[in-house]
């Protein structure tokens, strides 16, 4: 009984780990900035966590049952993925701080019947009565993807059966949706309390924008390097 508890919780403290890495960092800290406020940021985080998850499941699940890894390139192609995808939410984030550096802006969207207003565009898609933002479910997806190989190796690796493989690869994505949920969580609360400024608001996001272009270049390069030798 103490074994699988124990495999059960560092799944899920490793989960939560990985979604500190710089690149995840970097792509919630523009999401979050986008967003500016707690709810909003906890939202589009366990959006993040559970497209990563998804991703984790379909592709390190499916290596994981037939006992193969992915192939080198491949996983290095992703990790490229990563790194321009982070670069362009970065661009995205500085091009946005130029343009609403003075008064902000707000788009109206409407609900079916009800209509709203967002702080900024807010791209979301309506299942029956769910609300759920594309970007960052696409973000978590692609991220999930780029981390499935280095994840099945190490189930592979550690875990003898099929079920202890696929249960550990579901607790370390659970771990990654509250990690990052909880991430971009408290990323909006000094978000919240900025959007009464607009100027302090775009340099925030400019800031942001930096950060995300630096870790996308420094990922994608290290990536590129690998792929192209």
């Amino acid at each position: 009984m103490l074994a699988p508890l124990i495999a059960a919780t560092l799944g899920v403290l490793l989960g939560i780990r990985h979604a500190c890495e710089p690149d995840h960092l970097a792509a919630v800290s523009t999401l979050a900035a986008e967003e500016r406020s707690v709810k909003g940021g906890l939202f589009l985080g366990a959006l993040w966590g559970v497209g990563h998850s998804l991703a984790l499941l379909l592709v390190g699940g499916s290596l994981a049952v037939i006992e193969t890894q992915m192939p080198p390139r491949v996983a290095d192609a992703l990790e490229l993925g990563v790194g321009l995808m982070v670069i362009g939410l970065g661009l995205r984030a500085i091009v946005r701080a130029v343009r609403e550096g003075r008064t902000g802006r707000v788009q109206s969207h409407r609900h079916g019947e009800v209509q709203h207003a967002h702080p900024a565009e807010a791209q979301h898609v309506h299942v029956s009565r769910w609300t759920l933002a594309t970007r960052p479910l696409l973000v978590g997806i692609v991220h999930g993807l780029a981390g499935s190989g280095a994840l099945t190796a190490l189930v592979l690796a550690e875990l003898p059966s099929v079920g202890a493989r696929l249960t550990y690869i579901a607790l370390f994505g659970a771990g990654s949706v509250v990690g990052m949920g909880l991430l971009s969580g408290l990323c909006g609360v000094p978000l919240a309390r900025l959007q009464r400024a607009p100027r302090l608001m775009a340099a925030c996001l400019l800031g942001v924008g930096v950060f995300s272009v630096s870790a996308g270049s420094w990922w994608g390069f290290s990536a590129a390097e690998r792929l192209f030798g």
